[in-house]
């Protein structure tokens, strides 16, 4: 599911994400890098991708070639950070995974 990196609000299934698109929800532009599948805080100029010039503002519209919808829950906002998790959700998956209390 595509979702919103701002409001969380899920995009239409199928639909295409062009520079001028915003979301329905809040009115935030959604071709950015943090709704992106390949932007990774730390990565060089924060993108998974090989591209040839920075992004100077992650949160606002591009010309990028390389864009693809990151799948992400509904109302799962301000998760576009590369698979950066929260302490707490680390925390908890650590665990199930090793088990502990």
């Amino acid at each position: 599911m595509k979702a919103c990196h701002f409001c969380g609000r899920e995009q239409p299934p199928g639909e295409r994400v062009y520079r001028s698109s915003t979301c329905a929800g809040c009115g935030k532009d959604l071709k950015i890098c943090r709704n992106c599948r390949f932007y990774s805080a730390g990565a060089h100029w924060d993108c998974l991708e090989t591209i040839h010039d920075p992004v100077a503002d992650k949160e606002r519209a591009n010309f990028c070639e390389f864009f693809q919808f990151r799948d992400s829950q509904p109302g799962e906002k301000g998760q576009g950070q590369g698979g950066q998790l929260k302490p707490a959700k680390a925390r908890d998956d650590f665990r199930k995974l090793f088990g502990g209390d």
